[in-house]
């Protein structure tokens, strides 16, 4: 496979690019201080594009002879509605009909803070604590179900609300997966949606930059992970995750209960993410405290080279699982355990990304879906040697007309990682 250069698909933005220049350029005073924030002003997602995806999917309902699709709390439900809320025994969901106002259910009691993140027009219907939310959603449903005779449901929703909305329909609807339905809508990312997880991903990106000059022998990955919320949250960012993975545990993806401590020549492996206006970023860095082993350099070189097949593979229409075989066919070529064992790579390439940290498709062998323009994954070919150490470099891109786009720059080297 030929090549291409750093210019051929580091597509970052001009927010990215400065942010690594201000990293590389910063004096010891610099380093001392605390990070401004970078997302004022970032805009969240409007109420005519919630309106507009409202609208997208009613049509593919329509053509599917669905009547509606039923979504409790959820990514899913903030997608299409606003609504931003936590899952409970208490039921708050919303019905999507295929035509006419969505039916919002939810307890009385916190109608007014549901209301305060629905961005859209619908029928709120509210219960009381004895009464059932699920003849509320039979209710609106049974209005539709003399046009289309189907009840789609968002895959995560919860078993005990499909089997009591199902009761209290009576003899009513066929129920089937609305993942078909949802995906078509939140696969493929909007200009809006596309700027907010740019806007994380230059925090989270710059968060790495403050940590990673600040690390020192003897602290703890809990330390590190101290300062990665701290400068998420002074740059803006709703601090997610981080992952601080050091030494002999660096070789477990999602790391290991036992304590460690940075040494000379610990390999420090930081897995991070945080939200701006719920659109999200995951970025990985792995570097050496102190001096690299050759070993350590052959390796880190080898997931380089990984991340770049990734982006030189991506073109549109082809299986997005072709893209996780052609890493993986380098890796066995250099002579890594083949498929997902391991010493090797034990976890796709890569994973869809936005409004969850993981969404469909996956760059992962068995995934067939078509590679579209305005798809999101991370780029994440790490290599572990159980016993040893693991390395990973991890940045998000969205595939273009033109080709694949990076929200961050790639890893420069081993010894400049951001």
């Amino acid at each position: 496979m030929k090549k291409l250069s750093r210019r051929t698909f580091l597509g970052m933005t001009s927010a990215a690019a400065a942010l690594a220049a201000a990293a590389s350029a910063e004096t010891g005073d610099q380093r001392a201080a605390t990070p401004g924030s970078l997302t004022e002003g970032v805009q969240p997602i409007t109420a005519q594009e919630h309106a507009a995806r409202i609208a997208k999917l009613q049509s593919l309902m329509r053509k599917r002879k669905v009547a509606a699709l039923l979504v409790e709390s959820g990514s899913t439900l903030e997608y299409f509605t606003g609504i931003r809320w936590r899952r409970s025994e208490r039921t708050t969901a919303a019905l999507i009909r295929s035509e006419g106002e969505v039916v919002v259910v939810t307890p009385f009691f916190e109608e007014p803070s549901i209301r305060e993140t629905l961005k859209i027009s619908a029928d709120v219907r509210t219960w009381n604590e004895d009464e059932s939310p699920f003849d509320l959603i039979a209710s609106a449903l049974r209005e539709r179900l003399a046009a289309y005779g189907a009840l789609a449901v968002e895959d995560t929703t919860r078993y005990f609300i499909i089997d009591r909305v199902g009761k209290a329909a009576g003899t009513g609807p066929k129920i089937v997966s609305g993942e078909g339905l949802v995906n078509t809508c939140r696969m493929i990312k909007s200009s809006a949606e596309l700027a907010l997880m740019q806007a994380a991903n230059d925090v989270t990106f710059a968060a790495l930059s403050h940590v990673h000059g600040r690390i020192e022998a003897g602290m703890s990955g809990t330390d590190i992970m101290k300062m990665m919320v701290e400068a998420t949250e002074a740059l803006g960012g709703s601090y997610l995750f981080a992952l601080v993975l050091l030494n002999e545990a660096s070789a477990y993806p999602h790391g290991t209960e036992k304590p460690q401590a940075i040494r000379n020549g610990s390999v420090v492996l930081i897995d991070t993410g945080c939200s701006v206006h719920g659109y999200q970023s995951d970025i990985s860095r792995s570097w050496v405290f102190g001096e690299p082993s050759p070993r350590q350099r052959d390796v880190w070189d080898m997931v380089k080279r990984g991340q770049e097949i990734t982006l030189e593979t991506a073109k549109i229409g082809i299986p997005v699982g072709a893209i996780d075989k052609a890493v993986r066919d380098y890796y066995e070529g250099r002579g890594w355990s083949k498929d997902y064992g391991l010493p090797g790579t034990s976890h796709r390439t890569g994973h869809g990304i936005g409004l969850d940290g993981h969404e469909p498709p996956y760059l992962m062998r068995a995934d067939t879906t078509p590679l579209e323009p305005g798809m999101c994954f991370s780029d994440e070919p790490g290599i572990y040697i159980p016993g040893e150490f693991g390395i990973r470099m991890e940045d998000c891109w969205y595939m273009t007309e033109a080709g694949p786009k990076l929200f961050t720059p790639l890893a420069k080297s081993i010894d400049d990682p951001i």
